[in-house]
């Protein structure tokens, strides 16, 4: 419900008497332009003449020479002074204020001018007071001035009940019921309280619409979301021969990008051209945007290419195009040619570094935004945040947190989700769990972050607690939150659960199943070898089942050995992604695991005609802050020898423990010796041996993975664990496996 905002020096705003609508003397003497007398003439007010140069000292400087020579008592002096200091770029509100208080008799003009100086600032409600006052200790009366200004601050407050106030107070005045200008703020007004129909009610009451009438209502439905609805108005407009301008324009391009129409977006272009409509910056930056939005790099550097001036905006809308078309290069070359970056430069760029999967990328520039003493915002410490998770960078993460201690920057939602989000996938759930109890406010993406965390560790039960909580503390679930209960549900083998939380997601919350959320209960199910009631909820589902559905169902009866199954869950995930290499591989280690070693030579060929390739595995481990990445059979890192020759120490101890290599795992055509290099030398041994000669002990050996831990590696991370006694966590494809003396918090179920 909306609240009025009218503030008193004590509580409640005194109420709106009734307008006056005529002028008196008093009033008509001291109207917008103040009564001049010979103190015009002062040499000290030609100081004021242009105040947009003059600094606060300045101003004050002024303002004490007039106090000397009694100009103060003047109106028009007194008004040229409150101008300077209430509207110049180096403006001091309560200065003015103070001003305005000490004058013996202000005019309107400079209720006016402070009004609106207020409605600008950092807090609107003063303007809203001012006016108050102006009602209740003034002689004079509003006019076509006051209103306008009034109107601007319940707008950028979105007050709605002060403003239909306001409104119902102009409704009585023939006087300004029909001012074009008063009327137009009163759309723009409408349009920030997101009272769209009121907007169009208003403009429909205006006679004689100007240009400024037809931007404000176009720009209202253009931010509101009713494109056709503007773009219909801008034919009307040019119907009814009102000459767009450079506004119009702006707000007819942001349509153009937002539909992602490219024809219309060049039919508008040329419309510019042709008619002769100035082309500002402003103007420039919105087309620019424009093509981006539409995914036309071509026209979109032809229109950079030929811009007379750019700002900041230009280069960054730019760089953002580059980047969500992939063309990170460019993006790079774009900010290295920039005269000037601004933090909103350099968040661009490591958004999209960190976006487009290129997490290294985002922490690389991270540091040089460091070097070159930029101060990073929440945007920026969000992108990084994000980029920690995606490396398991867990030491950069805690260095970031601590730079938002040090730093007192606000720990809104937005932060606090992506802490909970750095640490979970960093593997230190504890820490998660500290953010997640050490803030007050918690938003739905805080929950859902939290219970997140919880299923990725395997912590199911824990998890769906959580979710109880959060239904206690009255935060509604959304649509990720359900993801999240099923994946707790999914990693800890909670089957019921999960049927009975998908069975009270419509009627119970309101919030009807997606693909998503049908995928994740045949994941249960078919973890669990409920294969036949994992396919029924395939074929329930209403909507056509896409390629997660299928490649649950493929996964499950992989582990479950269920060829003929299998096969045809397959056969209907390459329908709808016949590129998708994954696919072949679970089928081949389904064959593999079944002995139909025909089969997977079949199924490799396959691949290989059709130039699929297997995709590389590869582990990430943090030491001491820096990244260390290792491949398949890896032999480019600078301690390789000392990291082959652990390994070496690793295989004799593991087979004195009893260890047999896995060699199922391998291509049959191979000799022996063979399949237990291949399995020798998989990624996430090599960081394994890395972590032990570059840590010690008790610091747990972090390991993030890209694809699902093979079953060899399972069982080698679980020995190295007892034999070494140091736990391993390793975050694969699915999930988090804590190794400690000799298990796994997985309880080999993954």
């Amino acid at each position: 419900m909306a609240t009025r905002l009218l503030p008193t020096p004590s509580a409640v705003p005194p109420p709106i008497r009734a307008l006056n609508t005529t002028t008196s003397n008093s009033s008509k003497r001291s109207d917008y332009l103040a009564v001049k007398t010979k103190a015009e003439d002062h040499p000290v007010l030609a100081l004021l003449d242009d105040y947009s140069r003059l600094d606060a000292k300045a101003i004050r400087r002024i303002h004490g020479r007039m106090l000397r020579l009694g100009l103060l008592g003047h109106p028009y002096s007194a008004s040229r002074l409150l101008v300077a200091c209430s509207l110049s770029p180096s403006a001091d509100l309560p200065y003015a204020r103070q001003l305005f208080d000490h004058l013996p008799a202000p005019n309107l003009f400079t209720w006016n001018t402070l009004i609106r100086a207020h409605a600008s600032g950092p807090d609107p409600r003063l303007a809203l007071f001012l006016f108050s006052r102006l009602l209740r200790h003034s002689p004079h009366s509003p006019d076509k001035f006051t209103f306008p200004f009034t109107i601007k601050a319940a707008a950028e407050l979105s007050a709605l009940r002060d403003g239909t106030a306001l409104h119902g107070m102009i409704a009585k005045s023939p006087l300004f019921r029909s001012d074009i200008f008063i009327l137009n703020s009163l759309i723009h007004f409408y349009a920030a309280c997101r009272e769209l129909d009121l907007s169009l009610r208003v403009f429909e009451m205006i006679s004689e619409r100007d240009v400024v009438s037809w931007n404000s209502v176009i720009t209202a439905l253009a931010q509101g979301g009713r494109w056709d609805e503007a773009l219909q108005l801008f034919e009307e407009m040019e119907n009814e021969n009102v000459r767009p301008n450079d506004v119009t324009m702006v707000s007819v391009a942001s349509i153009c990008g937002k539909k992602g129409d490219l024809e219309l977006a060049k039919q508008i272009h040329s419309y510019i051209e042709q008619n002769g409509i100035r082309q500002s910056l402003i103007l420039d930056n919105a087309l620019l945007d424009m093509y981006v939005k539409c995914g036309s790099l071509e026209e979109a550097e032809l229109l950079f290419d030929s811009m007379t001036s750019k700002d900041s905006i230009s280069w960054t809308t730019m760089l953002v195009g580059y980047a969500k078309l992939g063309c990170l290069d460019a993006a790079r070359r774009l900010f290295d040619q920039m005269p000037k970056r601004d933090i909103a430069s350099w968040n661009a760029l490591i958004s999209c570094y960190e976006q487009s999967g290129h997490p290294k990328e985002a922490l690389d520039l991270f540091h040089e935004l460091q070097h070159a003493d930029a101060k990073p915002d929440q945007v920026t410490l969000v992108a990084v945040l994000s980029a920690c998770s995606q490396l398991g960078a867990l030491e950069v993460g805690c260095w970031i947190h601590a730079y938002i201690k040090k730093n007192n920057v606000e720990l809104n939602c937005h932060i606090t989700t992506s802490l909970i989000d750095m640490y979970s996938k960093c593997g230190d759930l504890d820490k998660a769990l500290n953010v997640f109890s050490s803030v007050n406010k918690r938003d739905v993406f805080v929950w859902s972050a939290m219970i997140a965390g919880l299923a990725m560790h395997g912590r199911g039960r824990e998890a769906l607690n959580l979710f109880g909580k959060m239904q206690e503390a009255k935060v509604k679930p959304n649509m990720v939150t359900f993801t999240n209960v099923f994946c707790a549900c999914s990693h800890a083998g909670l089957v019921d659960e999960g049927r009975l939380y998908f069975s009270q997601m419509l009627p119970v919350y309101g919030i009807a199943p997606s693909a998503e959320h049908y995928s994740c209960m045949v994941d249960i199910l078919g973890r669990a070898g409920l294969l036949e009631e994992a396919t029924e909820y395939i074929e329930s589902m209403p909507m056509p089942p896409g390629a997660s559905a299928w490649g649950a169902l493929l996964g499950a009866c992989a582990i479950h050995k269920n060829v003929e199954l299998g096969e045809l869950a397959c056969e209907r995930l390459l329908e709808l992604e016949p590129r998708n290499h994954g696919a072949y591989v679970i089928l081949s280690n389904l064959y593999a695991r079944s002995g139909k070693w025909d089969a997977v030579a079949s199924l490799r060929k396959l691949m290989k005609d059709a130039s699929l390739k297997k995709e590389a595995g590869c582990s990430l481990i943090e030491v001491h802050g820096a990244v260390h990445e290792f491949l398949v059979g890896d032999i480019s890192h600078p301690l390789k020898e000392r990291i082959y020759l652990q390994l070496d120490e690793i295989a004799l101890r593991l087979k004195a423990a009893g260890y047999v290599p896995n060699r199922k795992l391998v291509l049959q055509d191979i000799e022996e010796d063979v399949k237990e290099k291949a399995l020798y030398l998989h990624s996430e041994k090599l960081a394994i041996a890395f972590g032990l000669i570059s840590t010690c002990s008790p610091a747990p050996i972090r390991i993030t993975k890209n694809l699902r831990v093979c079953d060899d590696c399972h069982l080698v991370a679980k020995l190295v664990s007892s034999i070494y006694n140091r736990d391993i966590i390793l975050r694969d494809r699915y999930r988090f496996h804590h190794f400690t003396g000799g298990s796994c918090s997985c309880m080999d179920y993954w």
